[in-house]
Order: structure tokens, then sequence, then C-alpha cells
């Protein structure tokens, strides 16, 4: 089968989306699928520009190609799921969030700029208008698919995918530091753990791994805390630097705000690893069971340090609430095969 995944691309932005476009090209590939990648540039603002890249998807026919007929479509990002396709499935990581849930927050557009609640309900009519064309439609996760029917009365199906290199994580030891990749943003919000740290009582570090817009930002915030002795930031590291630092932390931290998926809670659940999240963050709360497989609290420097204390304190707590963190997430048959299965039905 001929498989075109259509997504979009913001260059030199690489993080979780981008992995896994990579995986689900892998994946078809070595299912037997003649498989490209078809992608256009992407700004996020301001809305003349995020305009202009959904007419240029509106306007693409993928029956019209020199490669001969195409089987099928995968749309991923918004706007690729714009493109004309008889046999288009999308499988959705998210819309544009700022005219969605995170409108009417410091991330997102605002309610009382005119043009800016006019852009919200354009893109709303236009994505619902495009994703009632495909024939089926697919999220990457529940928090995601949720935001869909809220907000577009569209029903969907959840499809988790297996972060890359699933079966290399392994539990090692316990070592005192709570370790936090991700790329260094607002909305992943490291600052929480940041500030939670001038709270913690027991001589537990903090390692942050990723580069980003905030870096700067957080080893400021560091120093201006006085944490320079308990934090490190240790910029990018390559796949197997970060294995070993889940594979040896206490617990891993991940609170973003409302985020689509998050790889990092599944790699920690791999690793064997409690997993700290936030009530708010999404994604990570359809896997971290409070008090079973981590813990889920407050967005408040507070809870985050009660809940690190309260793991150091209770370390064999802490690593049966990682082996059950594991155990969960082997009995949810995470797996590529599931996924390329839905898609090219």
């Amino acid at each position: 089968m001929k498989v075109a995944i259509a997504t979009v691309q913001v260059p030199f932005i690489n993080g979780g989306a981008e992995i896994m476009t990579q995986g689900l090209l892998d994946a078809l590939r070595a299912a037997g699928h003649r498989t490209e990648v078809v992608t256009l540039p992407f700004r996020f603002g301001p809305p003349a520009a995020v305009r202009e890249n959904m007419d240029w998807w509106q306007a693409l026919d993928f029956d019209g190609f020199d490669c001969g007929a195409i089987d099928r479509v995968v749309a991923l990002k918004f706007p690729a799921f714009y493109l004309r396709h008889p046999e288009m499935r999308v499988w959705l990581m998210h819309q544009h969030r700022s005219v969605y849930e995170l409108f009417d927050t410091p991330f997102g557009e605002r309610s009382d700029h005119l043009d800016s609640v006019r852009f919200k309900d354009e893109v709303a009519l236009r994505d619902t208008k495009a994703l009632r064309a495909a024939r089926a439609v697919f999220t990457i996760s529940r928090t995601v698919g949720e935001r869909l029917t809220r907000f577009n009365g569209i029903a969907s199906t959840p499809l988790y995918q297996p972060p890359h290199f699933a079966d290399q994580f392994i539990a090692g030891e316990d070592m005192p530091y709570v370790f936090c990749p991700s790329r260094l943003e607002s909305l992943k919000r490291q600052s929480l753990l940041l500030r939670a740290m001038a709270h913690v009582r027991p001589p537990v570090y903090a390692f942050f791994a990723g580069e980003g817009g905030q870096s700067q930002e957080l080893r400021r915030l560091s120093e201006e805390l006085g944490l320079q002795h308990r934090v490190r930031f240790l910029g990018q590291i390559h796949d197997q630097e970060k294995i070993r630092y889940y594979s040896n932390s206490l617990a891993v931290f991940f609170g973003p705000l409302h985020e689509d998926y998050g790889f990092v809670t599944l790699e920690a659940m791999l690793s064997s690893k409690p997993v700290i999240t936030c009530v708010d963050s999404g994604g990570p709360t359809e896997f971290v069971v409070d008090g079973q497989t981590g813990r889920v609290v407050a967005p408040d420097e507070h809870a985050v340090a009660e809940a690190i204390n309260g793991l150091w304190a209770n370390r064999q707590a802490a690593r049966e609430m990682g082996r059950n963190g594991r155990a969960h997430y082997m009995s949810m048959d995470i797996s590529w095969d599931s996924v390329i299965d839905a898609l090219t039905c």
C-alpha cells in the first residue's frame, strides 16, 4: 500500500511530534507499506500567517500527484487535515491550541480582542468541516479526543504509541535526584520543579535535560533561589544518556499544562520510576494513578515538594510505585502494530 503521512514542520524545533512522525514512518515501512512524509512549514502566529497555512493545505488534492494513486493518507497536525483525499485518516496530535483549550490564558488568544474571537470561530468552523470529511478520526490520547468532542462535536478513538527505544528502558538504582527531561518551554512548567526544590528537605537534586526558549530564564531563576548546588542543567543529551538518567532516578517529574500525550510519562514507567505530575497536565494523567504509579498533585511548588519529600522518605513505596507503573504500561498493549492496523484498515 502507498501511504502518505501529512504534517507540518516548525524549522529547527524537534520534540515529541517529530519523534512520533518518524516512528509512524518507520512502522509503516516495516509493515511493508511504501511511505513518505509530506510537510509544509508552519508559523504559530500571527493569525494571518496561520490562515495562509490553512489555505495552502485546503488547496492540496492528494489524488493529483505524479506518483500515481496514493492509497491512504494519514494526517497528523493542524492544518494538514484540511487536505483532500477520499481515504484520509486523521491521527490527531493536537489542533491550534491557542484558540482552543489555551484560549484566554497567557498562552493563547484573548477574548477581549475582537479579531482573536473571530479567528477562534473561523478555525473551529474550518476544523470541524475538514475533520468530518475524513474517513476516520483517531487521536494520540484520550485528552486530545476529549477536546475534539468538547470543541468540535467530533467523536474519535485514541491510539497510544510506544516511545522510541521502548525496549531499552530498565530499572536501576534509586539515586537522590529527580529527573526532568523535556523541551524547556513555559507550557512544560519546569519552573514548578525548580521552585519546589527550595522546599525539598532531603539531599535530593533536580536534573533538567533539554534546551528551549526558557533555558536562560530557568538558569536565572535557579540562581535567584540559591539552588545552584541542588540543580543541574544537562542540556541536550543523547538517547543512551537519557536512558541512564531515567534508570537511576528517584522519580521523574513531568508536570506540563494540558499536555497532548507525553513520552516522558511512558519512558519513566518503562524505567520502573514513579512519575510526579499535576492534576491539569492532561496526557500524563491518563497513565499516572496517584499513590499507585506515582503522584498526581496540584500545580503548586509546595505540593510538588511534598511529593518528592514523601518518595525520598519512603523509598520502598517509591520503588513499588515504579514497578506498578511498568506493569500498568505492559498491560495496556501499547504497540505500533495496533496503530498501523487501525490506520491502514
